[in-house]
């Protein structure tokens, strides 16, 4: 079954136009949910005549809403709009942690904020199928190759599933996101001499206090080991300085 069209008005501009003002636009038509996940949009030549733009700069603009995760151009298809997944539309913010030392730091204190409570809820509430997930994670963590993209996968799956468990959405969709974040240097620690261990172990006294269902030794198990991946980050950043 054909999926049904719906009339989108298009903002029409002067030939001259900025990309960033048709970049603007289409992300207001996002906003206002003229154009959903999935929608595709009109051809190349038929968009730029209904927002009266030249080509180069509508090129341009669907350039930059691709960089940002926002539109999917897919050759000998056309352009849609992406899912929208926070995860994907954060991604090429690692390149901002990569140039800025301080900004991961502030990302670990944002870890803290989160994860410190979602712990304590989970810790509440936690059932023994969401613990044998996590001993599950956490084993095919250990067998993993240090440093690996796999390896770093199934460690943000770790706090994923401590997130969801806490039973808040919200507090799940942020971790989620924020752990998308400084995946790079996440995975150059994990290179450190006794790095992957030591994540093994606080991973493990987790899951401990999860199973106790004390929030307080939970809260505090997390903290010892978001505290232990910070000090990781800092001898990485000194070694390479």
């Amino acid at each position: 079954m054909l999926k049904e069209t719906k009339p989108v008005t298009f903002d029409s501009f002067e030939k001259d136009v900025l990309p960033e003002k048709i970049v603007k636009s289409l992300l207001s038509l996002i906003k206002e949910k003229q154009l959903l996940p999935g929608d595709k949009l009109p051809p190349e030549r038929e968009l730029a005549e209904l927002m009266h733009v030249g080509r180069p700069a509508l090129r341009e603009a669907l350039r930059a809403l691709s960089i940002m995760n926002v539109v999917e151009v897919r050759p000998g298809s056309g352009t849609y709009v992406t899912a929208l997944q926070p995860e994907q539309l954060v991604a090429h913010l690692d390149f901002v942690f990569d140039l800025d030392e301080p900004s991961i730091f502030h990302l670990f204190d944002t870890r803290k904020t989160l994860e410190l409570r979602t712990v304590t809820l989970a810790a509440q509430q936690i059932s023994a199928e969401e613990i044998a997930e996590l001993e599950c994670c956490l084993a095919e963590m250990i067998a993993a190759t240090d440093g690996s993209e796999s390896r770093e996968s199934l460690d943000r799956k770790f706090h994923r599933l401590i997130a969801v468990a806490s039973g808040n959405p919200f507090l799940a969709r942020f971790v989620r996101v924020v752990n998308r974040l400084g995946i790079q240097y996440r995975r150059q620690t994990d290179k450190l001499p006794g790095a992957t261990g030591q994540t093994a172990r606080d991973h493990q006294a987790i899951i401990d206090a999860l199973r106790t269902q004390d929030p307080e030794i939970a809260r505090q198990r997390m903290l010892q080991h978001l505290e232990h991946a910070e000090q990781n980050l800092r001898l990485l950043l000194s070694d390479q300085n």
